[in-house]
């Protein structure tokens, strides 16, 4: 009888132990990550919760200005980071989860625009382009020689950057493919309304970014869950709930 009973102690704690807790942090990017009506929304918390779920993790999210999140992630147990781009220089901050999918990074014009034609990087120093201020983006087409006030107009969002390019105000805009979706949905516009002139940067991931010390094993359970998100069709279906291309 005793022996019994540990028995069903033994599987009771198995089966009843809380789940293990993620605690996630992000910042404001729709149509990823972003914060509506209280509620954290977006392309990968959809994903990461529902891989959370799969691999019986309990999760919170938090959104947060980029820095703070990243310096959370980094220093509490269960930390998890998102959406972050995998490079060689964060490789070893992080275990990571992924990848989501591919970050990229377009010139997009306006259709009916066919005088704009790039063959090369250098070209763009012909046309006035927009970009978000202190982005990514922004710093390579002022490496590739592009001025603000000249050839560079730095606006203060992607939805004031798609207006300038409908005003005829600027020629391209940097935009990534999912904002750029994005806006031209809030806008009620099709998708044809613009075109990616020029690839600016597309060799790089999406990933979750998990906390160093988080468990070798822990660590798996939510690739695997991914993994099988991605295998059986639900990882294209929330795709299409923030993309119409």
């Amino acid at each position: 009888m005793r022996k019994r009973m540990l028995t069903l102690l033994v599987a009771c704690w198995a089966g009843c132990a809380p789940a293990a807790g993620l605690h996630a942090y992000t910042e404001d990017v729709p149509p990823l990550n972003y914060l509506e009506g209280g509620i954290v929304k977006g392309f990968s918390t959809e994903l990461l919760r529902q891989a959370a779920r799969e691999a019986g993790f309990d999760l919170t999210i938090e959104v947060l200005p980029w820095l703070r999140a990243y310096a959370k992630a980094k220093e509490t147990p269960g930390g998890v980071l998102y959406t972050v781009v995998r490079t060689p220089e964060r490789e070893a901050q992080f275990q990571w989860v992924g990848p989501i999918g591919p970050r990229r990074i377009y010139m997009f014009r306006l259709a009916e625009r066919g005088d704009i034609h790039i063959g090369a990087a250098s070209d763009l120093t012909r046309y006035r382009n927009g970009a978000l201020a202190g982005s990514a983006a922004a710093g390579q087409l002022q490496a590739l020689g592009l001025l603000p006030d000249r050839n560079l107009d730095l606006g203060q969002s992607d939805a004031v950057d798609l207006k300038k390019l409908q005003l005829k105000r600027v020629d391209m805009v940097a935009m990534l493919d999912w904002a750029m979706s994005w806006q031209l949905r809030q806008l009620k516009l099709r998708p044809s309304a613009v075109t990616a002139a020029w690839l600016l940067d597309g060799k790089q991931e999406y990933w979750f970014a998990l906390n160093p010390a988080t468990p070798p094993e822990q660590t798996a359970r939510l690739q695997a869950a991914l993994d099988k998100i991605r295998a059986d069709g639900r990882m294209q279906a929330i795709r299409r709930r923030y993309r119409d291309d």
